[in-house]
């Protein structure tokens, strides 16, 4: 793995604790609560003894439409959203679908921080994407750097709908002082992610391919891209965590990363996913296939100055678990 920065010499800020007398007392609305890291978020929350979540799935209400959006908060009254739902998938799904990944993203959040403000929610928490980072952001990425330049062209559309939500909250809470944060995940991964082979993200993709090629006893496996491009991985649960922890403690206005500080290049992902599966085989990189963005690494040092966020699995831990999952699946 490639590390990036270096320790600080300076004393770090402690990590704080989830506090289940402040879930206990609240009502929370999870849009996307029956998803990959929405399912996790819900788990946390049931840990910490949260007797009311209203957990929001798309087959009850689609968020694109205005009158599901009114009739979800009817339902839910909620003082707190955590706003989760998403249409998303890796480099093929977003150059696929650009304009429906688009439209969706922009109006369901749209839509659901208007309804929000209007029913005076005490903390919307809206999760943002480092896809909306420029395409060429200095190594580490830090939220200054949020505006400096147009996103990799191959999610852009995702990126840029999501990175317009972050306007609407900035323009809400000068005018109407809407309690809204806006936090970037990097790349995430876990039990529960989506294996799809048309829509999933580089690990799980990764992982079901190397399974496969594994049990078919092939001597090669086709990568597509250099295997250059780093990526940072984040473990699903730290990322629960995390939102959690921001809903409590952070009330700013500015976007905060959440990440675990560490790149690794898919080479070597690839390889530590091989290592774990038992594929003995070479791979073969597809150069005529795009690299997507390429670097990304976060500086993850507001998060923990902020409201006291650090991640704690391990990428090969991570991996481990996710696969274990995975392989615990019916064919």
């Amino acid at each position: 793995m490639t590390l990036a920065g270096a320790p600080s010499r300076h004393p770090q800020p402690p990590e704080r604790e989830l506090s289940p007398g402040f879930w206990r007392t609240r009502r929370v609305l999870v849009t996307g609560g029956g998803g990959f890291l929405g399912s996790h978020v819900v788990d946390h929350l049931g840990g910490l003894g949260a007797a009311d979540v209203f957990v929001a799935r798309r087959r009850d209400y689609d968020l694109t439409r205005q009158d599901a959006v009114e009739r979800l908060m009817r339902d839910a009254r909620p003082d707190i959203v955590l706003h989760l739902a998403a249409e998303v998938g890796g480099i093929g799904a977003n150059r696929a679908h650009p304009g429906r990944f688009f439209y969706a993203n922009a109006m369901m959040g749209v839509m659901l921080i208007e309804e929000s403000r209007r029913q005076g929610v005490e903390k919307f928490v809206q999760v943002g994407t480092v896809c909306a980072y420029p395409k060429y952001t200095p190594v580490p990425f830090r939220e200054e750097d949020f505006w400096i330049g147009y996103p990799e062209e191959t999610n852009a559309p995702y990126g840029i709908a999501k990175k317009g939500l972050f306007v609407q909250l900035t323009a809400y809470r000068d005018e109407y002082g809407f309690p809204g944060i806006y936090l970037l995940p990097t790349n995430l991964y876990g039990p529960r992610d989506n294996f799809d082979p048309e829509t999933s993200h580089v690990v799980p993709a990764l992982i079901r391919r190397l399974v496969a090629a594994t049990r078919a006893g092939d001597g090669e496996m086709v990568i597509w891209g250099t295997g250059e491009a780093s990526r940072e991985f984040l473990y699903v649960d730290d990322c629960a965590r995390a939102l959690l922890l921001a809903a409590e403690h952070y009330d700013g206005a500015e976007p905060v990363n959440v990440g675990i500080g560490t790149e690794v290049r898919i080479r070597e992902a690839a390889a530590l996913i091989a290592e774990i599966v038992g594929f003995r085989g070479r791979f073969a990189f597809d150069t005529t296939k795009p690299d997507g963005q390429p670097r990304r690494c976060l500086d993850t040092s507001k998060a923990l100055e902020l409201f006291g966020f650090r991640a704690r699995v391990p990428m090969r831990d991570g991996l481990r678990r996710t696969v274990e999952w995975y392989l615990a699946q019916p064919e």
